[in-house]
């Protein structure tokens, strides 16, 4: 399953067969994954404090393979993941494998879209995905 975030998150079905995706971790009923700061609409200045929420579910670091729980990965501007798959390493996609909560990032001045999903143990989406909504804000 791929991933394409916009203002409202969809999914679309994979083009490849099914066995061509990892092994995937149940993710737990009422999980939910959310931004605390910056708020949606927000006009802020670089550097940015990003905060990271997440309700019935537990934070590991990657590595650490326990059930119910994951790590954060935070989207920029709406870049296309294989949610069957480990999330890719790129600007547009940031890792926090330590277990972070939190985070400081640079960005230029502009218009972005943030959205975060949390991943299991190797990087991997849960079944079905903790995805957030999508926000927008204004770096000045």
């Amino acid at each position: 399953m791929r991933l394409r975030s916009a203002a409202l998150w969809c999914f679309a079905a994979i083009s490849m067969p099914a066995f061509a995706e990892m092994p995937r971790q149940a993710a737990p009923e009422g999980a939910h994954v959310y931004f605390i700061a910056p708020q949606d609409g927000a006009t802020v200045s670089s550097p940015i404090i990003i905060s990271f929420g997440l309700r019935n579910m537990g934070v590991a670091p990657a590595g650490i393979n326990q059930a119910n729980t994951g790590h954060h990965h935070l989207l920029i501007n709406n870049p296309e993941v294989d949610l069957g798959m480990p999330l890719p390493t790129t600007d547009q996609v940031r890792h926090f494998g330590g277990g972070q909560t939190e985070t400081e990032i640079e960005l230029e001045p502009g218009s972005y879209t943030l959205q975060l999903v949390l991943g299991d143990y190797a990087h991997i989406p849960h079944d079905p995905p903790i995805i957030s909504e999508t926000i927008q804000i204004t770096v000045e």
